[in-house]
């Protein structure tokens, strides 16, 4: 049985067991007096893995009987449960080279995360759990390399999953990359219907717009349970991100877009119910805040720098929203990162001796202009409300090491050059972003050649949109980044599949000049 095999027969639960394992693969009795029987499969959810390093990795699975249990803790029992896991240098778990047992706490929404250390560089895992007879899937994963090895590696954001079935995410994990960084808007916090796509509802959200902590995890347990999302996790380790709808639409810093009462207990609710339910390590907990800014090399090739464009930020400007004739987005006082994340950002880039640095965010760097023809609109919510900051972001970019930008949000594709000054046609280029599409959000999308065409003329850096459904699949090497943007002709029934409508080579500036 192929790799694809496996995790397809793992992910589709053909794969079973009648107790936990010990190193060897033996079934024992069942472990430390804390489990009882439990009635089901609580592996419902899948596997994960995460933030790797050139020694170890995250792994995670959440206990869940019924998913949807109205209460948010999956219909598990009120007590803890132990939960054995292994990891293999094959697919059919026969090499063994690390195993443990490890409590998933009722407090904890039977969320597991292990947090493995003092594995080889540059190797391929697989890992599975068991807890009281059943077996999870498998999944695959891997540490990151010494030197300069190539990556590959998905781009992907935005899964609302009202809007259309997940096929992007089926797709991607058929792609098999090395990783998949996702940036953003992981789920929605919406009701039944709170956001329609053009294309209508495909499927419904649990009841009720997410305001509690058992509101979240449930939202969580929802997307979680979509076998094609189940898929992309096994395939790969992740970098995650969030944006604004893991809590609330355009949320910035302490302040709700809604006026919403008691908006730091919900925040903090939404961020542990996050970190529940994602391959995030525990050093990213910190009493009501979760830091998701951090760093991940791969090897000397590569450093990932992943931002917090959400909880440190000042007020969207005028009221938010795309306007026009918005002074208050120069104001040089007003911050999107804050001072901290600031200070963690420039001396990571001044600091890299990496080849290429990788800067992961979700709202458009790009300047865009919305309004055809005279005068200028812009989204008050990227980094065009909050201009004077973007002109440090470019500056200290321009001194870094093959700077790209990968970015979330817009539910489109597009290609832009980030230049020192945005209003200045002949300023130089500093650094690349390539944005996402949306795995699901918006529907089935379209291309509409007039629009696309109008907007890159009133936007001359930015050289290529999509407005259809897809992610980003890249390959880096010592020398360059070959990009290539993959769509879905639809979402709203299964089956489609991915193609690449546009591809572009970026090289390293040593290339360049060679």
């Amino acid at each position: 049985m192929d790799r694809r095999s496996f995790l397809a027969a793992a992910t589709a639960g053909l794969l079973t067991g009648t107790g936990p394992l010990t190193s060897t693969g033996t079934p024992t009795s069942t472990g430390t007096g804390t489990s009882r029987a439990l009635k089901g499969d609580p592996f419902t959810l899948g596997v994960a893995s995460g933030d790797p390093s050139a020694d170890g990795f995250v792994l995670w699975t959440r206990l869940a009987l019924d998913p949807l249990g109205g209460d948010g803790h999956g219909g598990m029992p009120a007590r803890d449960v132990d939960v054995d896991w292994q990891v293999a240098t094959d697919e059919r778990f026969s090499s063994i080279v690390r195993s443990g047992t490890v409590t998933a706490r009722a407090g904890a929404a039977h969320s597991v995360h292990v947090e493995l250390a003092g594995l080889r560089p540059g190797t391929p895992y697989h890992y599975r759990f068991r807890a009281q007879g059943r077996l999870s899937p498998a999944g695959r994963t891997t540490t990151t390399p010494d030197g300069e090895r190539p990556l590959t590696f998905a781009v992907a954001a935005c899964a609302h999953y009202e809007h259309g079935f997940y096929t992007a995410y089926q797709r991607l994990a058929e792609e098999e990359p090395d990783l998949v960084v996702f940036l953003g808007d992981y789920l929605y916090e919406y009701g039944p219907s709170g956001y329609t796509a053009l294309a209508g509802r495909v499927r419904s959200h649990t009841p009720g717009k997410c305001a509690t902590l058992a509101d979240y995890r449930l939202r969580h347990a929802q997307y979680k349970s979509d076998p094609d999302l189940q898929r992309a996790h096994a395939a790969a380790p992740w970098l995650v991100a969030f944006d604004d709808h893991e809590v609330e639409n355009n949320w910035a810093g302490p302040v709700s877009s809604t006026g919403a009462p008691a908006f730091a207990r919900r925040r903090a609710d939404a961020f542990r119910a996050y970190y529940e339910n994602m391959p995030l390590r525990r050093a990213s907990l910190g009493g009501a805040a979760l830091r998701v800014n951090r760093r991940v090399s791969w090897g000397t090739l590569a450093r990932f720098h992943l931002l917090d464009t959400r909880q440190f930020r000042d007020d969207q400007a005028c009221l938010d929203g795309v306007r026009a004739g918005c002074d208050e987005r120069f104001d040089e006082g007003r911050t999107l990162l804050g001072a901290g994340q600031w200070r963690w950002l420039e001396d990571g880039l001044r600091g890299s001796a990496a080849r290429w640095n990788l800067l992961g965010q979700q709202i458009m760097v790009a300047h865009r202009d919305y309004r055809r023809g005279p005068g200028r609109e812009v989204s008050l919510d990227s980094w065009d409300g909050y201009a004077p900051e973007r002109a440090r972001l470019l500056g200290s970019l321009a001194a870094t090491s093959n700077p790209v930008v990968l970015t979330g949000d817009a539910h489109m594709h597009h290609l832009a050059d980030l230049t020192a000054d945005p209003d200045d046609p002949g300023s130089p280029v500093v650094a690349r972003e390539l944005v996402a599409s949306s795995i699901a959000s918006d529907g089935d999308g379209y291309r509409d050649g007039t629009w696309i065409a109008e907007s890159m003329a009133e936007n001359p850096h930015i050289s290529y949109i999509d407005q259809r459904r897809g992610y980003i699949m890249a390959r880096l090497t010592r020398d360059d980044l070959s990009v290539a943007y993959r769509t879905l002709d639809y979402i709203s029934r299964r089956g489609a599949r991915a193609r690449t409508a546009h591809r572009v080579t970026i090289p390293s500036a040593e290339q360049a000049r060679a």
